[in-house]
């Protein structure tokens, strides 16, 4: 059972009002009963509230953030690290503040479901994540309101950029231009957004009639510009060089670019890139990359939005997605 101010205060042999003092480091209390009531709630794993308001009331103010990092990049991937300081930024504001959901409180293992309950948190972002980890899943089909901006599971309301508008637009590019002679590559197909613009690509490829020729198509074995300069080696060996290349992401298009020009390809001259995700050092990148624009304030914002809208209603969770347009930005790597 989820402990109350007053079993808090039970156990420690003082008054509620001592340990709500405490908690919001009001009124007098001596150094040696300030530091025994913190310990405790330390030692226990007890939730470290902030203010009176998250011990007494139904409500935490607090929202629990699960990033199941698939990429092996951490918080250092520029996409999902924009996106959680728009969400973060709008609930802040709202008087929310976000936690870090992890497996693991003081020496305590624990499920994320677990750790919600133990930290009474109001509601969960799914940030990144694989629909197949059962503490998501344990999580996503709980009574917590839960919103994520990058997985669909059933019971989950998802907030993503349309993929299929961003491969459209791509084939739209090269129908302008009149180039057929292009080739795809993505990461890997273990990440939603990278099946779902390989399968669009797929499909709108056999749909224009376009001639596969030597390979349409490569998988990258991670997520980092040094696979992206992997798949740049095999191509540079082609005997046919494709006139233009889609990569479903700006940090895999980074390192193929380096890979063309160690070659001695001209970008965009001899071939013409376009990215995926418009993060922050694409405009820096030289040449300046073309790309699909994802809008990651608007991705965060909107899953904000949604989930405090969950919250507030009391609502229950339901499987529905929300698209954020995209749209394609043309820079140095085309022509």
């Amino acid at each position: 059972m989820k402990k109350t101010i007053i079993d808090v205060a039970k156990e420690l042999n003082l008054a509620p009002s001592t340990i709500s003092k405490i908690v919001n480091n009001k009124g007098r209390i001596s150094p040696e009963t300030r530091a025994r009531v913190l310990k405790y709630v330390e030692s226990s794993g007890y939730v470290a509230m902030s203010s009176a308001r998250k011990l007494s009331s139904k409500k935490s103010w607090t929202i629990g953030v699960i990033y199941s990092d698939i990429s092996l990049v951490g918080f250092e991937h520029p996409f999902f690290s924009r996106i959680l300081q728009s969400f973060k930024s709008y609930v802040e504001k709202m008087g929310y503040e976000i936690v870090m959901i992890v497996s693991k409180l003081g020496k305590n293992e624990m499920t994320y479901l677990d750790w919600c309950q133990n930290k009474k948190v109001d509601g969960v972002l799914i940030i990144m994540g694989n629909i197949n980890n059962p503490n998501i899943i344990q999580v996503v089909n709980s009574d917590f309101p839960v919103v994520s901006t990058d997985i669909q599971m059933k019971n989950l309301h998802t907030v993503i950029c349309d993929d299929r508008m961003g491969v459209q637009k791509m084939f739209e590019y090269a129908l302008k231009k009149q180039i057929e002679n292009f080739i795809a590559v993505t990461g890997p197909i273990t990440s939603r957004s990278f099946a779902e613009r390989m399968h669009e690509f797929n499909r709108l490829f056999d749909f224009y009639g376009f001639d596969k020729g030597e390979q349409n198509l490569y998988i990258t074995n991670g997520f980092s510009s040094d696979s992206g300069y992997a798949i740049g080696e095999e191509i540079a060996k082609r005997k046919k060089v494709p006139k233009l290349i889609f990569v479903f992401s700006d940090v895999i298009a980074f390192g193929l670019i380096r890979a063309l020009e160690h070659h001695g390809y001209k970008i965009p001259s001899d071939i013409q890139v376009i990215g995926y995700d418009d993060i922050d050092f694409t405009k820096y990148f030289v040449p300046a990359l073309s790309t699909i624009v994802q809008d990651t304030k608007a991705i965060g914002t909107t899953a904000a939005k949604i989930l405090l809208g969950y919250i507030e209603e009391n609502r229950n969770n339901e499987h529905k997605v929300t698209y954020i347009p995209v749209d394609l930005i043309e820079r140095d790597t085309t022509e």
